[in-house]
């Protein structure tokens, strides 16, 4: 039976402000109230007009801000965001380069392995990872991969909609893993994508001519292209202007990831080329680790490699981005993306009414957002708004301003349930004080000798770290090369090292920006960062 990720829905609510619809017509009220209920849009009217039949008598919400959609991320490894940027130690030219290197293994795989799998971490990395979306106003994104000792595969299906696994026929779910066979071979992997209503998948991640033959190993040899306008290929670094040209013409899109590209590779895809050519443009923060922490920081990275490149995109395209021609990418514009009679409530109230709309919203901080509702329900806001609204299971601060969630969820998944926030990330600090000694449990023999009591006992959880694909399934292609190939040079062997011997202690990921007061010295520090988002 499919159920909605809020199958209570909302209450009748009537929320005014200045709304920014991101309709078709970009329509912008600069004094309007959006009606929900029940998780649905009801009406966007404008002051002055009646309300639509059964809100006469509902008292309207003052936000005293701005209405937007809610943000829709396409591409990002949540389960690695507990994690502090990476100090990226030179300029790569590909993936394979950087990933499996000592000092990879020791800052991100190695402690991502160790809380993955020892009970108890789990949940909270879950917790916290959702929360740090719901902070950045994303109210959709990639989602989080578990499996369990029974042999079972499945995504986490929270408070943030995730894309791979909505259990909605109205919201069709995009794949983000392939069988290697698929990831291998041009013409299973066009099979694949017909069978497919949108496929996100790293494709030419990389600066260099084998970053970009896996591009030029769609072209089967009968001159087809295993291409579809399912396909929307994330980081698109190595693509030239002819190859943007191919993915436009078969409606095929992307996943523009800046920050990320620019710290590891030095340089982030051609958007300029790929817009003259008409691809249609997503945005994914990628991770914490060289990425932004969320989107609310990609797009402003995003306004800056775009100032820089001549201003391509107004702040308005910025924010299609994140918002609409997301929604188009997954197939889902007739659900979300804009704030539409009919559609989902997933809905942001930005601080402030004046002035450009887009222009301030991608100056605007974090401490800015004052509502996050997801399906009507509100997540996260302001304890103002949140207490007028009725909901609110935990207060919060971010930086030095008074903030409530609302975690209560009647479809909480049983891996998390009920856990807080607070103890999320008491838990996570302590975890990753002690990882060289959790890593050390881990390698004890007994960690090897649970038999088939381990594989036949009840269900236990564990994080499926998508960096690191497991065997038969892979998120990236390797078209055009031997598969074990591909696999083997991607780093260094350290086997004969033992994680408790490599790992040190780290320090958790604050949630925002405005709760790290060093992470733009850090990140003015990067080696390979652009002087102009310096």
């Amino acid at each position: 039976m499919q159920t909605p990720i809020d199958p209570s829905g909302s209450d009748r609510r009537a929320l005014h402000g200045r709304v920014v619809t991101m309709d078709g017509s970009f329509n912008v009220l600069d004094r309007g109230t959006v009606y929900v209920e029940g998780g649905i849009i009801i009406a966007v009217k404008r002051d002055g007009e009646p309300p639509p039949p059964g809100f006469e008598t509902v008292k309207g919400i003052t936000t005293r801000g701005t209405i937007y959609p809610g943000l829709i991320e396409l591409h990002n490894h949540l389960s690695y965001n507990v994690l502090p940027l990476w100090q990226v130690p030179k300029r790569y030219d590909n993936r394979d380069q950087w990933s499996g290197t000592p000092t990879y293994q020791k800052l991100i795989s190695g402690p991502m392995k160790v809380l993955g799998m020892t009970p108890g971490y789990i949940e909270a990395v879950v917790r916290y990872v959702e929360c740090k979306c719901l902070l950045g106003g994303v109210t959709t994104s990639q989602g989080i991969a578990l499996f369990s000792n029974q042999g079972i595969m499945r995504y986490y299906r929270g408070i943030v909609r995730n894309v791979e696994q909505t259990e909605e026929a109205d919201l069709p779910e995009a794949t983000a893993k392939i069988g290697d066979v698929e990831a291998a071979d041009a013409s299973k992997f066009l099979a694949r994508l017909q069978r497919s209503s949108c496929m996100l998948l790293h494709l030419s991640e990389g600066v260099d001519r084998k970053s970009r033959e896996h591009f030029n190993a769609l072209n089967l040899p009968s001159g087809e292209w295993a291409v579809t306008s399912a396909l929307s290929g994330i980081h698109c670094v190595a693509l030239q202007p002819q190859d943007f040209g191919i993915l436009a013409d078969k409606r095929a899109s992307m996943v523009w990831s800046p920050l990320s590209n620019i710290l590891l590779y030095g340089k982030t895809a051609d958007v300029k080329a790929a817009n003259n050519e008409g691809v249609r443009i997503g945005l994914g923060s990628d991770w914490s680790s060289t990425g932004s922490k969320n989107l609310f920081g990609e797009l402003k990275v995003a306004r800056l490699v775009n100032l820089e490149d001549g201003a391509v995109f107004s702040d308005r395209d910025l924010m299609a981005m994140a918002t609409r021609n997301a929604a188009e990418i997954l197939k889902w514009d007739k659900v979300i993306g804009s704030i539409e009679a009919g559609k989902r409530a997933d809905l942001l109230v930005v601080s402030g009414a004046n002035g450009d709309p887009y222009g301030k919203f991608l100056e605007a901080p974090e401490t800015s957002i004052h509502l996050v509702m997801i399906n009507g329900v509100p997540r996260f806001g302001t304890k103002t708004l949140m207490s007028k609204l009725g909901s609110g299971t935990e207060s919060w601060r971010v930086d030095s301003t008074d903030r409530m969630l609302n975690l209560k969820q009647p479809t909480a998944d049983p891996v998390v349930g009920a856990l807080k926030l607070g103890d999320a990330k008491v838990k996570l600090a302590d975890g990753l004080r002690r990882l060289p000694e959790l890593a050390s449990q881990l390698e004890r023999p007994q960690g090897d000798s649970r038999g088939t009591d381990f594989f036949s006992g009840p269900p236990q959880w564990f994080l499926m770290l998508d960096h690191e694909d497991p065997p038969g399934i892979a998120q990236r292609l390797y078209l055009g090369a031997d598969l074990g190939g591909a696999r083997a040079v991607r780093g260094v062997d350290t086997s004969s090292v033992q994680l408790s011997q490599l790992l040190e202690p780290l320090s958790l990921d604050p949630l925002t920006v405005a709760d790290d007061p060093t992470y733009l010295d850090r990140l003015s520090q990067q080696p390979n960062l652009s002087d102009f988002v310096r």
